[in-house]
């Protein structure tokens, strides 16, 4: 990593770190000394071949299944980092039935909320320095995506729900912020990164030039866990390669 941030001792959650800028997140935290564990839906982490968990601590979650995740959350006895980083998208325009909306805005906005609400009080009870959220949003938090309102819209209102949960929890010495990656070449992105004619479109409208990597989005992740920012929240931080700047 660039800085050297030590979180010995913290105990740190990626959820939805399987695969992708979760778990490009998840490595970042464990390369920092953190004690990470992460979730995903499917039964168990060697059902992930491409994935490299090392000794994150792997969990089956559905997120959306909230009295899964209050069981889950009760398991915990000690949490000082929470990162919600999952999301699922629409592609072709189904974004525009009900049915495909609905399930967007539940996973990405409402499971968000759920999991940041259950963890609350734990993460409150940090005693050293204040325990961190770090919402994944994405550039669509700040800009609309074409043909995709349910991405954007949920997208959209965690920019907002960041500022909310910062505000509300303050008192509780709990900080909320976000990071809103640009382009990343993840598994949810794969069918852009694959079309030569839409990655070229992309690389143009990125003033760097390059599209961004898991790992990058991770440490943008791990500053905002760590005491270095102890001073910020209620922010997104753009990860973007400057793609919001044209």
């Amino acid at each position: 990593m660039p800085l050297e941030i030590n979180l010995e001792g913290k105990t740190a959650l990626v959820a939805g770190g399987s695969s992708g800028i979760g778990l490009g997140i998840a490595q970042r935290l464990l390369q920092a000394g953190a004690n990470v564990h992460v979730t995903g839906t499917r039964p168990a982490a060697e059902d992930y071949e491409e994935s490299e968990f090392g000794e994150l601590i792997f969990h089956s979650l559905e997120i959306t299944d909230s009295n899964a995740v209050k069981s889950f959350a009760d398991q915990f006895k000690k949490l000082d980092i929470l990162i919600p980083s999952f999301g699922i998208v629409g592609y072709g325009g189904t974004e525009y039935g009900m049915d495909t909306f609905r399930n967007v805005i539940e996973v990405n906005l409402n499971g968000v909320m759920q999991i940041c609400t259950c963890f609350r009080d734990l993460l409150s009870e940090n005693k050293t320095d204040s325990g961190a959220i770090v919402i994944v949003g994405s550039t669509s938090s700040f800009i609309a995506t074409p043909g995709q309102p349910a991405y954007s819209a949920s997208k959209g209102a965690l920019l907002t729900l960041t500022k909310s949960l910062a505000q509300a929890w303050a008192p509780r010495n709990l900080r909320v912020n976000g990071i809103a990656p640009g382009f990343v070449k993840t598994k949810l992105t794969k069918r852009s990164f694959e079309d030569e004619k839409v990655y070229e479109q992309t690389i143009s409208r990125i003033p760097l030039k390059r599209w961004g990597a898991p790992n990058e989005m991770g440490d943008a992740a791990v500053f905002l866990s760590s005491p270095m920012s102890s001073y910020i929240t209620g922010q997104m931080l753009l990860v973007d390669g400057g793609i919001t700047l044209m």
